[in-house]
């Protein structure tokens, strides 16, 4: 596994440890972050517990940014089925994760502002902050919207291309939406358990896979075509 030597397995291990990690990493910060148990105001919370706070950033932040790799990497096994729909889903979803690991800047201002501020007036100022048009157009828009409609999108696209069961696209569905419908607090283990079991059960099902079902996504061989076998043929 992750022989730098071979390109099938490296990349298909790449892939699937990514898609475990960041899915574990993601549930590890939502147990740890003190909104979840505490004030779901993040000046507040984060200012009350800024070790704990620090921890939950990192980890959100190398979830995200493990994710649109991994993503993008999913998207070898729709090339012959949904490549349309994946090519869409992969740039949403790699465009979203970027800018929503970007995002997690903000949280060092939070739990410093908490700190320094009486809860009130630390709360004034981050939302006056996190107002402020660069940040609303520039990381706001694309993190709201983007990467659950690209996670939504990309197991539609893997249902749809024969690699994933019908309950996938429903499962990331209901995680991914329930941010938007319940509270911040403990009910937030709804999105984080959900996801690690989407792309939990993705990363295991490409980890166990091998290297020969791996490559056997590749296009058939057509006169004057490079593939990896006739390539390998070529330079042995």
């Amino acid at each position: 596994m992750l022989k730098l030597s071979d390109s099938i397995d490296f990349r298909r291990s790449l892939t699937g440890v990514g898609l475990i990690l960041s899915a574990t990493f993601q549930l590890a910060a939502t147990l740890v972050d003190p909104g979840t148990w505490g004030d779901d105001r993040e000046a507040v919370s984060f200012g009350q517990n800024p070790a704990l706070a620090q921890v939950e950033s990192a980890l959100y932040h190398w979830s995200w940014v493990l994710l649109p790799l991994a993503a993008i990497g999913l998207l070898h096994v729709l090339r012959k089925r949904a490549v349309i729909l994946g090519h869409i889903a992969g740039v949403v979803t790699a465009l979203g994760f970027v800018n929503l690991a970007g995002l997690l800047m903000s949280d060092p201002i939070d739990w410093w502002l908490g700190q320094h501020y009486p809860a009130e007036q630390a709360t004034k100022i981050s939302e006056e902050i996190f107002s402020l048009p660069g940040l609303v157009f520039t990381w706001q828009i694309p993190w709201v919207f983007f990467p659950p409609l690209g996670v939504i999108l990309l197991l539609v696209a893997l249902w749809r291309g024969g690699f994933a069961h019908w309950w996938l696209p429903v499962a990331g569905a209901v995680a991914w939406l329930s941010p938007y419908a319940l509270p911040y607090g403990p009910l937030a283990l709804i999105w984080s358990g959900g996801n690690l079991v989407v792309f939990g059960y993705l990363g295991v099902k490409v980890l166990r896979m091998g290297n020969e079902r791996w490559a056997s996504y590749y296009p058939a061989s057509t006169p004057g075509r490079t593939t990896p076998d006739s390539y390998a043929n070529t330079t042995a």
